[in-house]
């Protein structure tokens, strides 16, 4: 939990300084970049994120291969997915083409996916290691250092200090991650430039299903600012972003800390796993409900500090976007069971379903309700997703 609050308020931070420094509109593009960074590097990690948790505990010998193989797919997998996403650019996203008109930052771009990808990684090995601790210490050193350069670099292009910041953020964490922590964290290990195929073979299933689910999503925080910025505009994001990806995805990090808890230690003890699942909900929701009430009192000056346009534009958003982390608690967790359990059907198809809804639904509210209907689309989504969960349930406890 500490390490889940360290991580939101950085991030919070991190968001203040780039709302006070840089202009919205510039900030509407580079969230929108970071947001296509992040997508990206769910797609690079193949899956292996999951994949380490779950069997990381029975490699025995083969747990520096297991690793190594793991840090070298992801890494290969960041280059070429960032290179046929700028390479691209024209096709899929041209309101982001700044990306490719700078020789520096389309390299800054190649190297925070490598780097983010590395650092996901990383940051699961720690927890299937249940050390708490370096995960910690890994969270604090991306947001330190990406707090100190993102009012220090000099602003070139569109959002170029912002996304070099948060990209250094990433490399640094990583760099110190994969030279310092893990060989302290495990004796005898040193990183390796490899791939043995078989070892990756033995979590390729269960990844490939984590792989597709967390890519479907992770959808919508690509998505969406991509279309915020074409059905509305670049500064509309910025206002957007700071509701939906900062503030509201702070709440969020409540549930998905707690999961990813309870998806350690329902790897390690199966048997337990059903009273971890009732420790997460009660832990999750004794948290969430007094944040939600404050945000429904004070939103609005929270959002003052990213400025006072930020504050008129998206408090509404925000204020929905907090109940809507309610029923998201309640699936998140479910979902994290169903991993354990390695029963991955039911969580596709629902996350399929949820995406598919929360894109469509923004595609027709943003245009006639503006950015608050990204908002009801998100609240929409995760209701329908946590009714079908209940239901399900229900149906089969009759």
């Amino acid at each position: 939990m500490l390490n889940t609050a360290v991580s939101g308020i950085l991030g919070f931070i991190f968001w203040i300084l780039a709302a006070r420094f840089y202009p919205a509109a510039e900030v509407g593009l580079a969230s929108a970049a970071i947001a296509v960074a992040g997508f990206l590097t769910t797609l690079a990690a193949l899956g292996l994120d999951f994949g380490l948790v779950r069997y990381i505990s029975g490699a025995g010998k083969n747990y520096a291969v297991l690793v190594n193989s793991c840090l070298t797919a992801g890494s290969l997998a960041a280059i070429i997915v960032s290179l046929v996403f700028l390479v691209g650019l024209n096709v899929w996203s041209p309101d982001l083409i700044f990306l490719r008109q700078d020789a520096l930052l389309f390299a800054i771009f190649i190297i925070l996916i490598i780097s983010w990808t590395l650092y996901t990684l990383l940051h699961n090995v720690f927890v299937a290691h249940q050390r708490a601790d370096t995960t910690l210490l890994q969270t604090a050193t991306q947001g330190l250092v990406k707090l100190a350069l993102v009012v220090s670099l000099p602003v070139f292009l569109y959002g170029f200090g912002i996304i070099t910041a948060w990209g250094a953020g990433f490399a640094v964490a990583a760099i110190v991650g994969l030279g310092v922590l893990l060989p302290r964290l495990k004796r005898g290990y040193h990183p390796s430039f490899t791939i043995k195929r078989k070892v990756i073979n033995e979590i390729a299933h269960f990844s490939s299903a984590n792989f597709i689910t967390g890519l479907v999503a992770k959808a919508p925080t690509f998505v969406l600012p991509l279309m915020v910025i074409t059905l509305i505009s670049a500064e509309q994001n910025a206002y957007f972003y700071m509701a939906y990806g900062v503030v509201s995805n702070a709440l969020l990090l409540i549930p998905a800390g707690i999961s990813l808890s309870l998806f350690a230690e329902g790897s390690h003890n199966e048997a337990g796993l059903d009273d971890y699942v009732r420790r997460s909900m009660k832990f999750s929701f004794f948290i969430l409900i007094p944040l939600i009430i404050i945000i429904f009192l004070i939103g609005d000056k929270i959002l003052l500090l990213f400025g006072k346009t930020y504050s008129e534009e998206a408090t509404q958003l925000l204020w929905i976007l907090a109940l809507s982390a309610l029923p998201a608690t309640v699936n998140t967790i479910y979902f994290y069971k169903k991993r354990v359990e390695k029963k991955m059907k039911q969580v596709i198809s629902l996350t399929v379903l949820g995406v598919i809804m929360v894109i469509g639904l923004s595609y027709l509210l943003l245009p006639v309700l503006g950015i608050t209907g990204g908002g009801i689309a998100r609240l929409a989504s995760s209701g329908a997703i946590t009714l079908g969960i209940l239901g399900g349930l229900l149906v089969k406890k009759g």
